[in-house]
């Protein structure tokens, strides 16, 4: 299994559920230049029919921002996907990405269709996404809460009609690290042809275990994480990229060397952007509670520390993304 865990943000999409979120379209493309020269592998830019100001930011992403892939949301619906493939249609590279609920819940309530019907629904999803590009990523929405066998059957056939990524979403951040670990094991190991796909993470913060589930996940044989810049999303918020990124960095140990292709040098002043732009205050993440432990000069810890030693400070690496400045802001 390959070691290199490509790196998926949305931000831009997802980030933008976020209460009191507002970007316009110049700090758009200044957080998505950022997110380029950062290394993220692909961005989702918006979700195309779902207005025009949508489908305005896809298309100008698609058209500006070149050396990552551009992705455009979409329902399984052939109308969506006819409008995502035209907004994205100036990128030098794209991805559709479509999909359906799977939880007895979402096609009880929300689709009111059986299995059989969303499975068929699904399928010609990403049939007709193949008209555009071989590059689709397919949601299996609330995966989280759903039968395992419904999971694997819709996991094998929407490969088979040639979606290259599967999303398995915690919608509703209700899973517990070793579950999703164990869900993306499953499914790799029960579904016939899954080597021919990348499995991805998608997890929600409502119980505080976004950035959990999402390592657990990728320990599972996961290779995309699915992240927004500093957590932000709808209610609780999503896995933060910063968090995924340098633990992945700290603890290759653990890990077995997963990589990714981000800068860390770079984490801070893209995680001061964001906020920035969309008026919102930091999350108290991981990323600035290192910058405390690493910056700190009082406490027990400072005195108790030995020259030379990494009694209390095991995670300190040229490479983190701290300033030599003290004026850290919080």
């Amino acid at each position: 299994m390959s070691k290199q865990v490509l790196i998926f943000d949305t931000t831009l999409r997802d980030g933008e559920q976020s209460p009191g979120v507002r970007l316009n379209m110049e700090q758009k493309l200044e957080i998505a230049h950022a997110l380029r020269v950062l290394g993220v592998n692909i961005i989702e830019a918006g979700f195309p029919i779902s207005s025009p100001g949508d489908f305005e930011s896809v298309n100008t992403l698609a058209r500006e921002i070149k050396g990552v892939t551009i992705c455009g949301l979409t329902r399984a619906r052939e109308k969506d996907i006819d409008v995502a493939a035209e907004a994205l249609a100036p990128a030098e590279s794209r991805r559709i990405h479509t999909g359906l609920g799977v939880s007895q819940n979402h096609l009880v309530n929300k689709l009111r269709m059986s299995k059989e019907e969303a499975l068929a629904v699904g399928v010609a999803a990403v049939k007709h996404a193949t008209k555009y590009t071989d590059d689709i990523e397919y949601f299996m929405e609330d995966s989280g809460r759903a039968e395992l066998d419904y999971v694997y059957k819709v996991t094998e056939e929407v490969i088979r009609a040639g979606a290259t990524t599967i999303n398995v979403p915690d919608t509703t951040g209700f899973t517990f690290p070793a579950e999703y670990q164990a869900l993306i094991k499953g499914i790799i190991e029960n579904v016939p042809n899954s080597d021919k796909a990348v499995f991805s993470c998608h997890c929600h913060n409502d119980l505080g275990m976004a950035t959990a589930n999402t390592l657990a996940g990728v320990m599972g044989g996961a290779r995309q994480v699915e992240v927004t810049i500093n957590g932000i999303g709808e209610r609780a918020g999503n896995t933060a990229l910063e968090e995924v990124v340098m633990a992945m960095f700290i603890r290759k140990d653990y890990t077995g060397g997963l990589e990714t292709s981000i800068d860390t040098t770079k984490l801070l002043p893209l995680s001061r952007m964001v906020p920035r732009g969309a008026w919102i205050q930091f999350q108290r993440c991981a990323l600035r509670r290192d910058l405390h432990a690493i910056l700190g000069r009082r406490g027990q810890d400072q005195r108790g520390r030995r020259p030379r030693t990494r009694t209390s400070r095991p995670i300190i690496r040229p490479r983190l993304p701290v300033q030599t400045s003290d004026n850290i802001e919080v």
